[in-house]
């Protein structure tokens, strides 16, 4: 038998060398005295082992209740740097407010103004124009025969382009929708039309009815010329077909494409819905309209 060398009995004090784990599992006492009569009133058992899973479970606890505090509590707001959306949202309601305020404190200045300077005898009442629609201006009304000059010499140049254009609009004699008449027209949508166009009416269009969250079609290639709101006819897609041909699609509930994308025959472009304050109920409002003229979609298109 090898007998163990004095260095090494030096080192270890005569015991035998534990592993790590020997020493992670060993086994001591927690005993827990009265100090006044050295009664022993509870012990535990414990190991390394036990002690380090003790501490790392705790941890990992207070860090899980403080990440989650931080997440689901408005002690996120705190947080220097911390990003709240509903806090943006508030500061643009804010300013769009501050902005209205803004316009009509300056109206009402411009107001008494007018009437100190009418009382102080500085100019006469008759000579007073109403100035409030300068400072808020009205946008729900257009007026044709406001044009700038700028602009009827942008619609000079325009027109006489066009008489030099590939397929020009018929002759004067009378304008004719016969060059359409090979047009293959894609159903829109299936469903009963409940009001007919009537150009009398000022109704350039026809009304569809159909089943709610029914896709909307477009009639033909073409590309998107406007797909936006609108007060009254809620959510419009234009499309711009050969021929000058535009069709039009109103009230739908949601638009599935943007202005300059390109579409085919068939191609979804909208969700059929009833938003406008002239709409009543889910439905499609179709417009066709060729070199500036309304035509009736239910002399090219079958819809049931």
């Amino acid at each position: 038998m090898s007998e163990t060398s004095p260095d090494k009995k030096k080192l270890t004090g005569g015991k035998p060398v534990k592993t790590l784990w020997q020493r992670l599992t060993a086994r001591y006492r927690l005993v827990l005295l009265n100090d006044e009569t050295f009664e022993e009133v509870t012990s535990f058992q414990l190991t390394r082992m036990n002690v380090y899973v003790l501490v790392s479970t705790i941890m990992v606890i207070l860090v899980l209740v403080t990440v989650s505090a931080i997440i689901y509590t408005p002690v996120k707001e705190y947080i220097p740097g911390y990003a709240d959306v509903s806090i943006r949202r508030d500061v643009i309601g804010l300013k769009v407010k501050s902005d209205s305020l803004e316009k009509v404190l300056l109206s009402n200045n411009l107001y008494l103004n007018n009437i100190r300077r009418i009382i102080n005898g500085e100019i006469p009442a008759s000579s007073i124009s109403d100035t409030s629609s300068e400072v808020i201006p009205i946008y729900d009304t257009v007026n044709p025969s406001r044009v700038s000059s700028a602009e009827k010499e942008l619609r000079k140049r325009v027109e006489e382009q066009e008489r030099f254009s590939v397929n020009p609009p018929a002759a004067s004699g009378g304008r004719t929708n016969s060059s359409i008449r090979g047009f293959t027209f894609f159903t829109p949508v299936n469903g009963y039309i409940t009001e007919k166009f009537n150009a009398v009416k000022q109704h350039y269009g026809v009304d569809i009815v159909a089943p709610e969250s029914e896709p909307i079609k477009s009639t033909l290639d073409g590309i998107v010329v406007f797909a936006g709101w609108m007060a009254e006819t809620g959510y419009v897609m234009a499309i711009q077909h050969n021929n000058n041909l535009i069709s039009i699609y109103k009230h739908n509930s949601v638009l599935l494409k943007q202005q300059g994308d390109y579409v085919k025959a068939g191609d979804v472009i909208a969700i059929i819905g009833n938003t406008g304050e002239l709409s009543s109920g889910p439905h499609l409002h179709l417009e066709i309209w060729y070199n500036g003229l309304p035509l009736n979609p239910e002399d090219y298109i079958v819809f049931q």
